[in-house]
């Protein structure tokens, strides 16, 4: 079975020992290495990325701070493809544990008007994350749950929705931050801080960056402040939103959407 899934697979990496292995490390062992076993926080940087900005601040006392358990800079709907049965089998655990969802958590943003879901994840070659997130109970139960099911091999989970999905369930809206202000290029999309040349603290130009005004990321925005900010007289809204058709029917129908 494992042979004719990457034989036919029919979206990037699908035919990928490698890929799916590393996937599975990212999701479930990365935060269990033994040279991350004295630290706080990890900032992921792959190679062949580049950053754009001036840092005039530490961003790992920024979040500890603040109280942040996760940090994001890019977010996109993921190839459905790759995860046909992610969502089914999170609304599985859900229903098995729902001891362990935050009680402000960023679950709507996950969802599209129809209250399906929508494919949003953060793109994980940029985060910043609090480790005792990835080493709590809630997000370990979680991985170790996926893992049995089987998806990171006879699908191609990817480390990102793994990661998005955890943060939206276990971690309250506050507690995951936009880094709004980093421009940053990993190949193929360019995030880059509005008005970034005006301001000159960066070298990009944010007018050939796309990924501000994309459904995920005014989506996120809009969703974190209903929850953080209920009362805010201004919208979060910095585009258009585009949705896409419903793809993957929820189990748990009767959840509110915004």
């Amino acid at each position: 079975r494992y042979e004719h899934v990457k034989s036919t697979a029919q979206y990037p990496h699908g035919e990928k020992d490698s890929y799916r292995k590393m996937c599975r490390f990212q999701s479930g062992y990365l935060h269990r290495h033994p040279l991350l076993a004295d630290l706080d926080f990890y900032w992921r940087i792959e190679p062949d990325v580049e950053y754009y900005c001036d840092m005039n601040y530490d961003p790992f006392v920024f979040m500890q701070q603040n109280g942040l358990k996760y940090g994001w800079n890019i977010a996109m709907p993921e190839f459905m493809a790759t995860i046909p049965t992610l969502w089914n089998t999170t609304m599985q655990f859900v229903t098995e544990h729902p001891e362990l969802l935050a009680p402000d958590s960023l679950w709507p943003w996950l969802l599209d008007e129809h209250g399906n879901y929508n494919g949003c994840h953060f793109w994980s070659n940029f985060e910043i994350v609090d480790l005792s997130f990835y080493r709590s109970t809630a997000y370990q139960t979680f991985f170790d749950y996926l893992d049995r099911a089987g998806g990171f091999f006879y699908e191609r989970w990817g480390d990102a929705p793994v990661h998005s999905i955890a943060a939206a369930l276990f971690l309250n809206a506050s507690q995951v931050h936009y880094f709004d202000d980093i421009g940053y290029f990993h190949p193929s999309v360019l995030t880059c801080p509005q008005d970034a040349r005006t301001k000159g603290t960066c070298v990009c130009d944010s007018n050939k960056s796309f990924v501000q005004d994309g459904m995920c990321t005014v989506r996120f925005l809009e969703v974190k402040q209903s929850i953080v900010n209920p009362n805010a007289t201004k919208l979060a809204r910095l585009g258009p939103v585009h949705y896409t058709e419903p793809i993957i029917h929820s189990v748990l129908p009767a959840i509110n959407t915004i």
